[in-house]
């Protein structure tokens, strides 16, 4: 606690001093501009002396514009001074940010530790690993079960209507192809006999493997 009030944070601090930066390179930029037009009229004198003749003044008068010239060139070296102080506070200020958050971080894993119980996490890790082996083996018994109560329960007539239905909804009755099929010729079929071109036979045969 100061004596004219509370003491500023470091972020207010900062801003304090960035304010104070800016203003300082604002004041140098507005007297550079000042040397720059004493420069010229400085030069306009120098070129009317010169004309007239008179050397005394045309001395005194360059001597002024060298010495304006290297304050100006001061200025310019004062701005970059400044703009450095200015880069490094922000360089400071990104580190107490993460100095900050570091704090933060720690404290709440502090807080974490704390609440942890080793032994119990490890407790809890078996115990889960037992229900879990429980419960595949149940998963197991049940599909198992299921299984059987599908095989016993006709699932293969099912399937075999499922598979008739689709026939039929692409146009082919199988069982008739079936009876009407001769007797194969040198491992073929007789397409003649049937009443299908070969053309037929290949578009049913895409249909289907595209089921």
């Amino acid at each position: 606690m100061s004596f004219f009030g509370k003491k500023p944070t470091a972020k207010e601090q900062m801003h304090q001093n960035d304010r104070a930066l800016k203003k300082t390179e604002r004041e140098l930029d507005r007297d550079r501009r000042k040397l720059e037009l004493e420069e010229k009229k400085l030069e306009a004198e120098i070129r009317k002396a010169a004309k007239e003749g008179n050397k005394e003044a045309c001395t005194v008068l360059a001597k002024q514009l060298v010495q304006m010239r290297k304050q100006r060139t001061r200025s310019y070296a004062a701005t970059s001074q400044v703009r450095a102080v200015s880069a490094q506070q922000k360089t400071m200020g990104a580190n107490v940010k993460l100095a900050g958050a570091m704090a933060t971080t720690s404290k709440a894993m502090g807080q974490m530790n704390q609440q942890l119980n080793p032994q119990q996490l490890a407790r809890t890790m078996q115990q889960f690993e037992r229900e879990s082996a429980k419960m595949g083996m149940t998963e197991e018994m049940v599909n198992d079960t299921l299984d059987d109560l599908l095989t016993e329960s006709g699932d293969e007539e099912e399937g075999d209507a499922v598979v008739n239905q689709v026939l039929d909804e692409i146009g082919i009755d199988f069982s008739n192809k079936v009876r009407e099929a001769p007797a194969a010729e040198r491992g073929g079929l007789d397409t003649k006999s049937t009443g299908v071109s070969d053309s037929e036979l290949e578009s049913q045969l895409a249909r289907l493997k595209a089921l």
